[in-house]
């Protein structure tokens, strides 16, 4: 029987058990991808993304030897969607003034008049 692909959808993030090969999701067991901002809503620089990318490889190292099942990909998904609220509450990461829909899902932007 041949195992699916599970994922972790949030609102930022979606994780699966799969690789990329030829752009497209092929089913791996033991490699996780990571799919960030599918919409667009953050406007991203090299140092925000590593950072989001080295959380994720924690969070992995940090289960090494449970099973990756949905449950524990929702977890981690949930833990990069808080990480990703730390960044643009720390002013590392800002929202997308171009984005489809601003909807500021992560909260208000914080100005000096807010503060």
């Amino acid at each position: 029987m041949e195992k699916m692909l599970l994922k972790s959808t949030t609102r930022h993030v979606r994780i699966f058990t799969a690789e990329v090969v030829d752009q497209k999701l092929q089913f791996h067991p033991n490699k996780l991808t990571l799919d960030i901002d599918p919409d667009n809503e953050f406007i991203w620089n090299q140092d925000s993304l590593a950072k989001i990318n080295d959380k994720f490889k924690e969070l992995i190292k940090e289960r090494v030897g449970k099973n990756l099942d949905d449950y524990e990909l929702r977890k981690i998904g949930s833990e990069i969607e808080g990480f990703i609220k730390f960044l643009l509450q720390s002013g590392q990461l800002s929202y997308n003034p171009d984005c489809r829909v601003m909807n500021y899902s992560m909260g208000l932007p914080k100005t000096n008049e807010v503060l």
